[in-house]
């Protein structure tokens, strides 16, 4: 599928293994809640940005489970790191 200059790509599942290395990375070290991807849309920028559509579970026992949306950006050079997350 082509996507506008700028645009983002549609939701896509299988997430690809490099996409998966960049959340795990970006999200590493963050406590409080687990969040699992489910679909990835992406926006070339100068660096990459990812849409990570995620079930959400705060941990604690019996912690009900939620969707939202994981925002990373990915510069050309450095590591990733987590934008904004939204529950939807």
């Amino acid at each position: 599928m082509e996507t506008k200059p700028g645009g983002w790509t549609p939701y896509v599942t299988p997430i690809p293994a490099e996409d998966l290395d960049v959340f795990k990375k970006a999200l590493h070290g963050l406590v409080g809640v687990n969040y699992t991807p489910l679909a990835v849309a992406k926006q070339v920028v100068s660096g990459m940005n990812y849409r990570f559509f995620c079930n959400a579970q705060v941990v604690y026992p019996g912690a009900a489970n939620e969707a939202a949306i994981v925002q990373i950006y990915k510069p050309l050079t450095g590591d990733a790191h987590i934008t904004s997350i939204t529950r939807v």
